[in-house]
């Protein structure tokens, strides 16, 4: 299956927290916090008032609080707005 967005809404797929801090000291599980850094899946055609400024394997940090969780063939996704995106990382 393909998730297709709509509109001015961008797929992204979550990057896995660090497992370890700089200094060495490995995190337990429950005590990372997911990142905000995601990997653009997909993007919407948008819309007349809205151009899509992402692209397609952009990586990007968006809104902690933004977006719907989806499952889709055993992986996780987050369907955001573009506005929810706060910068593409380069």
């Amino acid at each position: 299956m393909k998730l297709v967005p709509l509109g001015d809404r961008v797929v992204l797929k979550q990057l896995e927290a660090e497992e370890t801090t700089k200094s060495g000291i490995v995190l337990p599980g429950q005590s990372k916090e997911k990142p905000q850094q995601a990997e653009v899946i997909a993007v919407g055609p948008g819309t007349e008032e809205v151009k899509m400024e992402v692209k397609k394997g952009d990586q990007v940090i968006y809104s902690k609080y933004s977006g719907t969780d989806v499952k889709l063939d055993g992986d996780e996704y987050i369907i955001v707005k573009q506005g929810d995106i706060l910068a593409i990382v380069k």
